[in-house]
């Protein structure tokens, strides 16, 4: 374990004094302006508050696209401007289709990487699906309205403008708020096993700001939290947290309730609603890192509070209809490409060109899954063997030059809208997992059936931000993205979820 640093009364006394009265920290010397000082104090404030940062953006996102409407359609001259009613309205009707759709996508959180590919890519997709629900509720108006109908190309054009202007400023901002932030450290009250694991886990992460571990146990304060070159744990929790503006844009509790005293938790609770954000390790991994760490859950866990599983809500019955909806239209869009990919399997690997496997579903009722067949079929042999690999593999052998492109496109999915048409599966959910590696993660895998509380889908929350799982350890990695989908089972979540799905697809993710 860590060395024990030497101690002598005079330490232990400062240790101790320091809970009493803390002492007041200085501010580093800084050959900084007053201005650019000011405007980091401002940044500052903006990342210890989630809202101060969403109003920013939706203030920017309201003023960027009530200009652009209006001098596009005065420079276009259109009549429909000329009723001052109408243009307030059609304002009103698209800014509030264009907050809803970024909302979705995170472009109000001040924790989303807003400066990368994937978010560009999430982006762009929601300002072109915002233009179009915009355009269908305004022109389905028009139907019963005549004189509420604005010119097409003058909402299109101020949608041209309007997507990098608004992708350019989140960018700025966030870059910004991001140099400021790095210059803070997250304060994390605790030095055992919890905090060791956290420490491994944030190394891993794009996190970028510094860790201060602090603890009050004398036998601690000096150790390494997780051997050398990891942050030494100093003491002090008082003194730290009586000091927190300016210094720390967090307090993370990577300790047990009983063994922080019940004044320094009146202290962390006066914090978290004045000043600083302090999180349970379960909340700062939800909220950066948008999973739920299996080791911090119970067998208790479903019955806390804010499940919407946990209720009777009309979700259930809007997503079971839009399953129904969705599920019919795409299989008649698909249905002309049917013929095309069952002949090609056929010329490249024989029969079956569908393939059948048993799945575990909701409350782990079993049900046939259906795919285009994408490896080839083993022989009597092969198949009688039980140590056959469960796994897909990168460039696996077994997979056909046809099955490449089709796990690629993810079109050999596409069979299975037969099995959400008929209830078995949704579109949304976690992956239906094959009988046989359920029964392996039951055994080797904490609460794995927690996952069977929602129908497995097509698509899902672990699909779209863990890559394809090849071991046990990938599948306790993606069973925490599912359990983040369980606890916040929503709307909200799932349109996220789809159009994350888009970005795959167009750019090939699949394996």
């Amino acid at each position: 374990m860590f060395a024990r640093p030497s101690q002598n009364p005079t330490q232990s006394k400062l240790l101790v004094d320091d809970l009493i009265e803390p002492p007041v920290w200085k501010e580093p010397a800084s050959a900084l302006g007053s201005a650019d000082k000011e405007l980091r104090r401002t940044l500052r404030n903006v990342g210890h508050h989630d809202w101060i940062a969403a109003l920013l953006y939706m203030g920017c996102d309201m003023v960027c696209w009530v200009v652009l409407y209006g001098i596009v359609g005065y420079v276009r001259r259109d009549q429909f401007f000329v009723s001052p009613f109408e243009f307030v309205l059609v304002d009103c009707v698209v800014l509030a289709v264009i907050l809803q759709a970024l909302y979705i996508i995170g472009g109000y959180n001040r924790n989303t990487e807003m400066r990368g590919l994937i978010y560009t890519t999430e982006h762009i997709l929601a300002v072109f699906g915002a233009a179009a629900i915009s355009s269908l509720l305004i022109y389905s108006a028009a139907t019963f309205d005549a004189g509420m109908k604005p010119s097409r190309s003058v909402l299109l054009i101020s949608f041209i403008f309007f997507l990098p202007i608004s992708l350019t400023y989140r960018r700025f901002f966030r870059q910004l708020t991001a140099s400021s932030a790095a210059q803070q450290a997250f304060l994390v009250i605790g030095s055992g096993e919890l905090a060791t694991r956290f420490y491994e886990a944030y190394k891993k992460s794009p996190n970028q700001q510094q860790l201060e571990f602090v603890d009050n146990d004398v036998a601690r304060v000096g150790a390494t939290i997780a051997g050398e070159g990891s942050p030494i744990v100093q003491g002090g929790i008082a003194a730290r947290v009586a000091q927190l503006d300016g210094r720390y844009s967090g307090v993370i509790l990577a300790e047990s309730i009983d063994r922080l005293g019940s004044k320094l938790l009146e202290r962390l609770v006066r914090t978290q609603f004045q000043r600083t954000r302090v999180y349970t390790l379960e909340s700062f991994y939800e909220a950066h890192w948008r999973h739920v760490p299996v080791h911090m859950i119970d067998p208790f866990w479903p019955l806390q509070m804010g499940f919407q599983l946990a209720r009777i809500s009309p979700y259930h019955y809007l997503k079971r209809l839009c399953d129904l909806i969705f599920s019919a239209v795409l299989l008649l869009i698909f249905a002309p490409l049917f013929p095309l990919i069952l002949l090609l399997i056929w010329m490249e690997s024989g029969r079956p060109t569908i393939f059948r496997q048993s799945r575990v579903g909701h409350e782990g009722n079993v049900f046939t899954a259906y795919k285009f067949r994408t490896m080839f079929m083993p022989d009597a042999k092969e198949a009688a063997i039980e140590t056959v690999d469960l796994y897909t593999r990168k460039d696996d052998p077994r997979v056909t030059r046809t099955g490449h492109w089709l796990r690629r496109l993810r079109l050999d999915e596409v069979p299975q809208l037969w099995n959400v048409f008929k209830g078995d599966m949704s579109l949304i959910g976690p992956r239906a997992e094959w009988t046989k590696c359920a029964e392996r993660y039951e055994q080797i895998i904490p609460f794995y059936h927690f996952r069977h509380l929602v129908k497995p889908g097509i698509t899902g929350w672990a699909q779209v931000n863990y890559p394809y799982g090849e071991s046990d350890e990938d599948a306790v990695e993606k069973l925490q993205y599912d359990l983040y989908y369980i606890r916040h089972y929503s709307l909200k979540l799932d349109a996220m979820i789809v159009l994350k799905t888009v970005h795959t697809m167009l750019f090939g993710k699949g394996r």
